[in-house]
C-alpha cells in the first residue's frame, strides 16, 4: 500500500509508534498531538485493529434505563406503565424493547383495573354524600324553633298543594289530605292542632296497593298517629294493574294515609283565604 509523502512517508514506522502510545493508554487526541497527525483519515489507520482503553470510552448514561426498560417490559408493562416508572421518553422505550413481546393482559388485569375504577368511584360518592348530608344538618339547624303562625302558613301551603280542593263544578268545602311521607302527616297533624282541630274531628284511613302487605302498613301508620289500628277507617285497596312498573313496592311501600276531618267546611274556607293572602304578599314583592 503506498502512503502520502512527507510527514507520513514513513507509514509503518508512524503506525508502529502509534499503537505503542495507544496500548501506553493514550487518547486518540493525545496520539494526535504526540505524532502531529491533523488528518483523521490518516489517525484511523494508524490505530486500525488496537482496541481503545477503557478508560476512554465514554459510558452511556441510557444503559441502565435501557436494561430496567427491558426487565419491566418483560414483566409484562405497556409503555405507558414503563415511562410512569423510568420517567423517560415513551419514544425511548419504543426502540429498547420493540424486540421484545408485547405483554397479554389477562382476564385478572382488566377486573383489577375496574375494581380499582369502582374503588375510586366508591370513595367519590362517599366524599359527595358527607357534603350532602353536612348540607342538609346546617340547613336544618337554620330552621329553629316554629312559631303558631308560622306554622299556620306552612300548613296553608302544605294542604293547598295536597289537599283535595273545592271546584266551581264540584263543591268539596271539606279537608282531606292524603300523602304517602310520613313528615308531611306529622306536620299536617301538628297544624291541625294549631288551628284548632280536636283529635276526635279526625278520622283516618289507609290506601294501599292490594298486592302489598296491608296489615303491616294499617300497623305502621296506626302507630304513627297514635291511634289504634281498629280506630283507622276500612282499608282502600287499589287494584295492581299488571302492565304497569311500579317502583313503590317492597317491605317500605306502605301506601297512603288518607286524613279527614269532619265538620271542615268552615276550615276549609278559611284555609281557601290563608291561601289567598300568601298569594297576594307573595304578588306584592314581585312588583
Amino acid at each position: 500500500m503506498t502512503h502520502a509523502s512527507g510527514k507520513y512517508a514513513d507509514f509503518e514506522g508512524l503506525r508502529e509508534k502509534a499503537l505503542a502510545l495507544r496500548r501506553e493508554g493514550l487518547s486518540r487526541r493525545q496520539i494526535r498531538d504526540r505524532l502531529y497527525v491533523d488528518n483523521n483519515d490518516i489517525l484511523n489507520r494508524l490505530l486500525e485493529g488496537e482496541p481503545a482503553p477503557e478508560w476512554t470510552k465514554r459510558p452511556d448514561a441510557k444503559d441502565d434505563l435501557r436494561a430496567k426498560a427491558r426487565e419491566l417490559r418483560l414483566q409484562g408493562m405497556t409503555y405507558d406503565q414503563i415511562q410512569v416508572e423510568l420517567g423517560c421518553a415513551k419514544s425511548s422505550i419504543s426502540l429498547w424493547v420493540r424486540d421484545l413481546p408485547k405483554p397479554v393482559r389477562s382476564r385478572s388485569a382488566i377486573e383489577q383495573a375496574r375494581l380499582a375504577g369502582r374503588m375510586r368511584w366508591d370513595h367519590e360518592l362517599a366524599v359527595r354524600d358527607i357534603e350532602r348530608q353536612q348540607t342538609k344538618a346546617t340547613a336544618r339547624a337554620e330552621i329553629g324553633d316554629l312559631t303558631d303562625r308560622e306554622l299556620l302558613l306552612i300548613g296553608a301551603g302544605l294542604y293547598w298543594s295536597e289537599g283535595s280542593k273545592d271546584k266551581p263544578y264540584a263543591r268539596r268545602e271539606n279537608l282531606m289530605f292524603v300523602n304517602s311521607d310520613p313528615g308531611m302527616i306529622e306536620t299536617y297533624l301538628a297544624w291541625l292542632a294549631v288551628v284548632g282541630v280536636t283529635p276526635d274531628r279526625i278520622c283516618f284511613r289507609v290506601m294501599i296497593h292490594g298486592t302489598a302487605d296491608v296489615e303491616a302498613a294499617e300497623r305502621y301508620w296506626a302507630e304513627l298517629v297514635g291511634v289504634e289500628t281498629s280506630a283507622l277507617r276500612k282499608t282502600t285497596l287499589k287494584k295492581h294493574n299488571p302492565k304497569t312498573s311500579r317502583k313503590n313496592t317492597g317491605e317500605t311501600y306502605r301506601g297512603c294515609l288518607v286524613i279527614r276531618v269532619s265538620q271542615g267546611a268552615e276550615l276549609y274556607r278559611r284555609v281557601e283565604g290563608w291561601w289567598r293572602g300568601i298569594v297576594e304578599q307573595a304578588q306584592l314583592r314581585l312588583r
